[in-house]
């Protein structure tokens, strides 16, 4: 028996996924009066050219990691900044169709940027109480959520024992970590472009590894 016991190190269980949530780069500026491009009634913008220069710096981090694959959304923000990883690592990402950005309904391909700006009365609302189906038009709360997990659960069940890169939306970081830890929606609001949160997904077990991670960013 040893006579001496180091702090516990985590490793993740036999069997669970490892996952990199990394929030898409910075995408093209809402002009008012003019909608996005849409995707299924989304909003659909490109990112701009410091989304871009996020997405470089996001791959020169993640390049050396044994990284086994990349999720994207169905939204092309995701797969330009997926873009130079897969590009690095030989991957062709896949898409997953449950973890695409909150619905926003009437307030979806820029309105919701003005709408949060001006400090609109629903918003305000949204925000305080953790629900997004304030907002006319936009999916509830717990809807998000149980689609989110869902679609974490359907990724880290096709990757036992792998590490994956998963590029997603704000709203989905909020609720992925919301889900994994127990705390109250939009706690986790505010995710950075380019950033990257952690989490394990052991089973039906979510463990929150990491949040809002930027320090591969040069801004």
């Amino acid at each position: 028996m040893s006579e001496k016991a180091r702090q516990h190190r985590f490793s993740p269980p036999p069997g669970a996924c490892d996952m990199l949530l990394i929030r898409h780069g910075e995408t093209q500026a809402a002009v008012r009066g003019q909608s996005f491009a849409m995707v299924d009634g989304q909003g659909d913008p490109a990112l701009r050219p410091e989304g871009e220069a996020q997405a470089r710096e996001v791959a020169a981090h993640l390049g050396g990691w044994p990284i086994a694959a990349i999720v994207v959304t169905k939204m092309r923000r995701t797969h330009q900044t997926a873009a130079p990883l897969a590009e690095r690592l030989n991957l062709a990402p896949t898409v997953d169709p449950d973890l695409h950005e909150v619905h926003l309904g009437d307030w979806d391909g820029g309105e919701y940027r003005f709408r949060a700006a001006e400090n609109d009365p629903a918003f305000l609302r949204a925000r305080a109480e953790g629900e997004w189906g304030h907002i006319p038009g936009a999916e509830t709360t717990a809807q998000l959520q149980t689609r989110v997990r869902r679609g974490l659960m359907r990724v880290a069940g096709a990757h036992p024992d792998r590490l994956v890169a998963v590029v997603v939306h704000g709203g989905v970081v909020d609720a992925a970590m919301c889900v994994a830890t127990g705390a109250r929606p939009l706690s986790f609001a505010g995710a950075a472009n380019g950033s990257i949160s952690r989490l394990v997904i052991d089973g039906e077990r979510m463990i929150a590894r990491g949040f809002n991670d930027v320090g591969h960013l040069a801004g």
